[in-house]
């Protein structure tokens, strides 16, 4: 069951192009939880399954694998992604290890500052 959607807008070809970002509600395994996420971009969806100990971990680290997924794909290195205003973020966590690529009110809130 999906449980949460942010629709971010892409720059491409001088137009605006949705891409929805899905997560999906922890699912309990034997000895774990699994949470479904899904990148709909233009060119192919990226849908992944992030594990984690419990359903909080699970939602946890597919939030971070998310943010990951937006800050290092090409569209956020060429500035053509966009959550709101352009330069504001996108409103995901990443890796601490990662802050540095922070930007707009995510570079606010959660960066190195």
């Amino acid at each position: 069951m999906m449980i949460a959607e942010r629709v971010l807008m892409l720059s491409q070809d001088g137009t605006e192009v949705a891409v929805p970002v899905r997560i999906f509600a922890p699912v309990e395994g034997k000895e774990d939880w699994s949470c479904r996420t899904e990148i709909h971009w233009p060119e192919g969806g990226r849908v992944e399954t992030i594990y984690g100990i419990d359903a909080a971990q699970a939602l946890y680290l597919s939030l971070l694998a998310i943010g990951s997924r937006l800050y290092m794909s090409d569209a956020h290195k060429e500035g053509r992604l966009r959550s709101g205003e352009p330069g504001s973020g996108y409103g995901f966590p990443v890796l601490k290890m990662m802050r540095h690529e922070l930007i707009g009110y995510d570079a606010h809130f959660d960066g190195n500052d």
